[in-house]
């Protein structure tokens, strides 16, 4: 399965229910994630340039997508999607050089 990691921001409606972000991290484990095939390994929240880091693997970039605009779409918040490699990955691209 391809890793991915997930740079999220609250929005203005996620930062005003922030006591609730650990119930929403669960369900997005859980009933999101799981939609998709999505299996979610570490949920971060964070100092800094962003408020959490998810880190997660799909079967493919299409579930990935549609899995990171399901949790957009509640509202909660913004979401850059990074699809990451592994050193075995980055050896085979290497390798076609």
């Amino acid at each position: 399965m391809a890793k991915y990691v997930l740079l999220l921001h609250y929005t203005d409606q996620g930062i005003h229910k922030v006591k609730d972000t650990t119930k929403r991290a669960a369900a997005f484990r859980g009933e999101i994630a799981g939609k998709f095939g999505v299996k979610v390994s570490e949920v971060l929240w964070t100092l800094g340039q962003y408020d959490m880091v998810v880190l997660a693997e799909a079967p493919n970039d299409e579930a990935m997508a549609a899995c990171s605009l399901s949790l957009a779409r509640l509202g909660n918040v913004k979401i850059q999607t990074l699809r990451a490699f592994q050193a075995p990955e980055v050896e085979a691209l290497l390798g076609k050089l």
